[in-house]
């Protein structure tokens, strides 16, 4: 189970994110969930699928060639953890800022639960 939740971290990452697939959303997100550390307009947690695909496609829009590397993964159980760098250049006029052209670069860590149904 740890290598199949390792596989839909990944893929995770690069469909959604490297891809920019928002139908991907929809195979790999759970509508329950709970995205800690992303924020809606309203300042609360993003919370299930529609809400997600709003972030997303704000981001995107911000940072349409946002590049995720995974550095690390651990699984155990029902969890896994991604450590990854982020890097992207800011052309859109998303996300209520318009674009600086400036490059970006983060790190990050994602915490996940993998419910029954093979989902974040």
């Amino acid at each position: 189970m740890s290598q199949e939740n390792k596989n839909l971290m990944k893929r995770w990452f690069e469909e959604v994110w490297n891809k920019g697939r928002a139908d991907a959303v929809d195979e790999m997100l759970r509508e329950d969930a709970v995205i800690h550390g992303l924020a809606d307009a309203q300042g609360k947690a993003v919370s299930g699928i529609a809400a997600f695909r709003e972030f997303h496609m704000q981001f995107r829009g911000a940072f349409p060639n946002i590049e995720v590397i995974v550095e690390d993964l651990i699984a155990e159980g029902d969890k896994v953890v991604a450590r990854c760098s982020v890097r992207g250049k800011h052309t859109g006029e998303s996300l209520g800022t318009p674009a600086t052209q400036s490059d970006i670069e983060f790190t990050g860590i994602a915490i996940v639960r993998v419910g029954e149904d093979g989902k974040i």
